[in-house]
């Protein structure tokens, strides 16, 4: 009943974006955590590989960016149709591995690459996949994999519930990729914001994100 729904917020495991870990996408998802609190909790896992050191990187920083795949020799671009992506079998036994150990998470959340990934783990959940006991996803500027090698993720409509969010003026992401992402959905959700690539948490949004999560009870992902 009510009284049962109200016992444990929803539990989120969290992908961070490419060139980004754990801590800097906690960093930069504060606004977010507290526009979710006491409805859903987010758990942010590091992807499996370091990039190669950057001059653009913070040499103060205590963890090297990171990324889910590569499309090139330790270098990602998501419009590219890479012959021989490496690293994304990694990053699902990585996903695989957090929701066994950190579990019971209810459903993802990924931003950008990691939004990319998450979608394919919902693929994956929708045919069945033991590994990946989750009941939904919210992908903020995501993309469908170009690589070829990726295509079978894209085959079929992936029947499991997504929240879909596209920044307007994103200049990494644009947003017809998020939008095509989208399209190999079900029944995705759309929400639109007018600003760039992050995850939006203003007034608007957090209705959006409150809306979605209200679907599902703690306990559903398994």
């Amino acid at each position: 009943g009510a009284a049962m729904a109200e016992a444990r917020p929803l539990r989120l495991l969290a992908l961070h974006g490419y060139r980004q870990s754990a801590r800097r996408f906690r960093q930069r998802t504060g606004a977010l955590r507290k526009a979710l609190r006491g409805r859903a909790e987010l758990v942010v896992i590091d992807a499996p590989h370091p990039l190669p050191a950057g001059a653009e990187d913070d040499p103060d920083g205590d963890d090297p960016p990171r990324g889910w795949w590569f499309s090139g020799p330790g270098t990602f671009e998501a419009g590219e149709a890479a012959a021989a992506p490496a690293g994304l079998e990694e990053s699902l036994s990585t996903v695989a591995a957090a929701l066994a150990e950190h579990g019971p998470f209810d459903g993802l959340l990924g931003f950008s690459q990691g939004a990319a990934l998450a979608a394919m783990v919902c693929a994956l959940r929708a045919r069945g996949d033991p590994r990946f006991p989750v009941a939904f996803a919210v992908l903020v500027a995501g993309f469908a994999s170009r690589a070829p090698a990726h295509g079978h993720f894209y085959r079929e409509p992936i029947a499991l519930p997504t929240l879909h969010i596209v920044g307007d003026t994103d200049a990494v992401i644009a947003a017809p990729l998020s939008r095509e992402l989208a399209r190999c959905f079900v029944e995705p959700v759309m929400l639109t914001h007018p600003g760039g690539h992050f995850i939006p948490a203003a007034a608007a949004q957090k209705k959006a994100y409150l809306e979605f999560l209200e679907r599902f009870c703690p306990g559903q992902g398994q």
